[in-house]
């Protein structure tokens, strides 16, 4: 018994080890070019730049750097922590006093170039 379960496992894990990284390295390249888009460095506006600072960065980074000031800033709403509140740097950004996780994305890369 011993061997035929040994067997059915070897057997089993060469051929999906195979498969996976047969299929693994294609949906590898694929994310990479898709990732280049996300990595590419972009201009903040002057009203975002008081926020992230003036260098291009990738919209990755600037999502991560107004998190980091909003959370700094005690921003969140505290009933409901999907939802931001501006202050007097992000208001010009986002144009309302008030938005939501999903939202101030949206709304921050509208502020790059």
């Amino acid at each position: 018994m011993a061997t035929a379960k040994q067997g059915s496992k070897s057997g089993g894990s060469k051929a999906g080890g195979k498969a996976g990284s047969k299929s693994g390295g294609g949906e590898g390249r694929k994310q990479g070019a898709a990732n280049s888009a996300f990595m590419k460095p972009l201009s903040p506006s002057s009203e975002l730049a008081a926020v992230v600072g003036k260098d291009p960065l990738p919209r990755t980074e600037v999502t991560k750097r107004v998190w980091e000031y909003v959370k700094k800033n005690d921003l969140q709403d505290p009933q409901n922590r999907r939802n931001i509140r501006a202050d007097s740097k992000l208001r010009p950004i986002f144009g309302k006093d008030e938005v939501n996780m999903f939202e101030m994305t949206k709304l921050v890369n509208q502020h790059l170039k």
